[in-house]
């Protein structure tokens, strides 16, 4: 049979008020190499999540105070420890009770009473598909795309580091729930996705000062993609007359200062395939028939 080992530093936080079910969880995970905490109660899990962020909570359902669902709610609406996996303990096995607990944030639950082998195995498991999510999510940020992938009702599943510093930086005024849009980027997404519109909608500009963000509606069958781009305001406005999108913006932009489709493919992170692909739907939009044409009716509009 395998063991289910620990990463050095891997660090599991138990919520149990049950002083077996911690003696028995904490020495399993002890001995596969996990830091452990534990907390008896809900509102001590929430205090000690203040000052540290695990790898794994393992969270009891039924508990004195605040009920394990409660406290996964409010763990999820904490920035520093939301995207930390939340793992359920029960004995309730009712499906109201499992939908409650995936309802609440939860990712997985096991049924008491506890089988260590299989709890170490799915803790493992959880961990690594989260640093998975870490690891790709980080990737997309150093690459400095700003987007929000979105649910098919609108609600954000998760955004790029980028995309929420935009957000707060050009909705100071909005104090959106956690994990909600600001109201007047909802509002344009609800008219948005009711109109029936190619692959990448019109933008909502917002101006701030010598800058404008622009937010386009990026769609694929199902999937939702909201992109975020900040310009100088003068370049936004004047090219929003041609509704371009972000990324042909940027294709333009390029082509004004005479780069070639390969260099543009290089600056942008795209091949020149793409590149030449955007730049089809330019000339359709400028109403012009080739690039020195399009190049030419841009450098009046952009600034150097």
């Amino acid at each position: 049979m395998k063991t289910w080992t620990a990463l050095e530093g891997d660090v599991a936080l138990i919520v149990d008020d049950v002083p077996e079910n911690l003696s028995l969880l904490s020495d399993a995970l002890s001995e596969a190499g996990y830091a452990v905490l534990v907390a008896t109660d809900g509102l001590s899990a929430l205090e000690r999540l203040q000052r540290v962020t695990p790898d794994i909570i393992l969270l009891d359902a039924v508990m004195p105070g605040i009920d394990g669902f409660e406290t996964c709610r409010r763990i999820k609406q904490m920035p520093d420890v939301r995207h930390v996996p939340v793992m359920f303990m029960t004995g309730l096995t009712e499906t109201e009770h499992v939908v409650r607990g995936f309802e609440s944030g939860g990712l997985d639950y096991v049924t008491k009473p506890i089988e260590p082998a299989e709890v170490l195995a799915r803790v493992a498991t959880h961990i690594r598909n989260a640093r998975m999510l870490a690891q790709a999510a980080h990737a997309i940020d150093a690459v400095s795309h700003a987007a929000v992938s979105l649910r098919g009702d609108g609600m954000p599943l998760w955004q790029t580091r980028q995309a929420g510093e935009w957000l707060t930086k050009y909705f100071p005024g909005e104090a959106a729930p956690p994990g909600e849009l600001p109201a007047a980027v909802r509002e344009w997404l609800r008219q948005a996705m009711a109109t029936e519109a190619p692959a990448v909608s019109s933008s909502l500009l917002v101006p701030q000062d010598a800058h404008c963000l622009q937010l386009s509606l990026s769609r694929r069958g199902h999937e939702l993609l909201l992109l975020l781009e900040e310009r100088p305001a003068e370049t936004a406005a004047a090219l929003d007359h041609y509704q371009l999108t972000p990324r042909e913006t940027d294709v333009l932009c390029w082509v004004a200062k005479g780069k070639t489709n390969r260099d543009i493919g290089e600056i942008l992170g795209m091949s020149p395939r793409t590149v030449n692909k955007h730049l089809e739907h330019i000339f359709v939009k400028l109403g012009v028939e080739t690039r020195a044409a399009a190049a030419a009716l841009a450098v009046g509009k952009l600034p150097a």
